[in-house]
């Protein structure tokens, strides 16, 4: 990433953003190679210790005053690290293991961090202050998923088409192309005929018909911080005919 020396001068404070937009941390210090080129920069986190976690410069990118870099946040946070404050250039087993880390082509040599320009011996000096905001994040239980089931009972309303038979009387006349069959006689007879007729039958089957499970999904969201910070202003009380023009 090609920046201009007011933006790596920016870079300090920064925070540092994963792939997805969550929060690392902050910028601690930012490592140039040998054409002064910005390449590396350290990651104050949250973890409480005194090393600073690494991230190469290469594809990163300045949006709205936050550092994104294309890794997620466990890939930076695992990453080799460097001792808060140092102003060491990174040995050459150093940077073989960020590569290998970062899955990178090496690159050429790396020197020590970029530092303030020298300061003119003799010359009255006054330190300025400010205060800024580290803002951290920290996970806390949220409450409990939980998958539980029960039985209801809901009334089902459908059809079944079913049959019966029916009898009809047909009154045939006996005639010489269509004889009884039998000899005639007088007297009282019976005959039956067995009928049939079909009714609803309810069988009820258990059949799985789904599963449910419980997925969960990082979300982040942008949450506002509203707090006070104080910092210093400094005055030069120059005379008049001192003053440059």
């Amino acid at each position: 990433m090609r920046l201009t020396e007011q933006q790596i001068r920016s870079l300090y404070g920064q925070d540092v953003q994963d792939r997805s937009g969550a929060k690392i941390g902050s910028v601690g210090q930012v490592w140039a190679d040998a054409a002064g080129e910005p390449t590396w920069v350290s990651v104050k986190t949250e973890v409480v210790g005194h090393h600073e976690s690494m991230a190469p410069l290469q594809a990163a990118r300045l949006q709205e005053g936050r550092l994104r870099v294309p890794y997620d946040k466990a890939t930076v946070r695992s990453a080799p690290s460097v001792e808060t404050g140092t102003d060491e250039p990174l040995g050459a087993d150093q940077l073989a293991q960020l590569y290998r880390h970062y899955q990178l082509q090496q690159q050429g040599a790396v020197r020590q961090p970029e530092q303030p320009p020298p300061r003119m011996p003799g010359a009255p000096e006054l330190t300025r202050s400010e205060e800024r905001l580290r803002v951290g994040t920290e996970s806390e239980p949220a409450g409990a998923a939980r998958l539980r089931k029960h039985v209801v009972t809901e009334n089902v309303h459908t059809t079944v088409p079913v049959a019966h038979e029916e009898v009809s009387v047909v009154h045939e006349p006996i005639t010489a192309a269509n004889p009884a069959g039998v000899r005639p006689g007088i007297g009282a007879e019976q005959r039956e005929m067995e009928l049939h007729a079909e009714h609803p039958v309810v069988i009820k089957e258990q059949v799985p018909v789904e599963r449910v499970r419980l997925t969960k999904d990082e979300v982040v969201e942008e949450q506002p911080v509203n707090a006070q910070v104080r910092r210093e202003q400094v005055d030069a009380d120059v005379p008049e005919p001192a003053r440059r023009r």
